[in-house]
């Protein structure tokens, strides 16, 4: 199993700046793609970023392009999500999730899930 624990959410003016990690421990050997998703009240869980672990190519979903960043840092076991000039439609719960075969911005591929943390985005 791997385990997953995501940090860095809070409560921020629009157009402001977050920085979310995700820890990833257990095996993570068998890792191959780490995600980012959101879920917003009222509305379904919906992809953001994803990143091949050990190649480093990436995935965005089309509303965060150019604004969010997604990086890995090997070493630490870590994931990073930098949000950049953030909207009050970015608030949502951000999930953290790990797959073994692709990369891909299909939710139900993902294997293993953090426990999310809050964005909020004031306007």
């Amino acid at each position: 199993q791997v385990q997953l624990v995501e940090s860095g959410g809070g409560l921020v003016q629009a157009g402001g700046s977050l920085r979310l990690s995700c820890a990833a421990s257990g095996r993570t050997s068998s890792v191959y793609t780490m995600g980012w998703f959101r879920q917003a009240p009222g509305k379904e869980r919906e992809f953001v970023a994803a990143i091949s672990w050990s190649g480093g190519r990436t995935l965005y979903a089309d509303s965060v392009k150019g604004r969010f960043t997604i990086s890995r840092d090997a070493a630490k076991k870590t994931v990073y999500l930098q949000m950049n000039s953030l909207e009050p439609e970015d608030t949502a719960v951000y999930y953290c999730a790990s797959d073994k075969w692709r990369l891909t911005l299909s939710s139900a591929q993902y294997d293993y899930w953090g426990q999310g943390t809050q964005v909020t985005v004031s306007s």
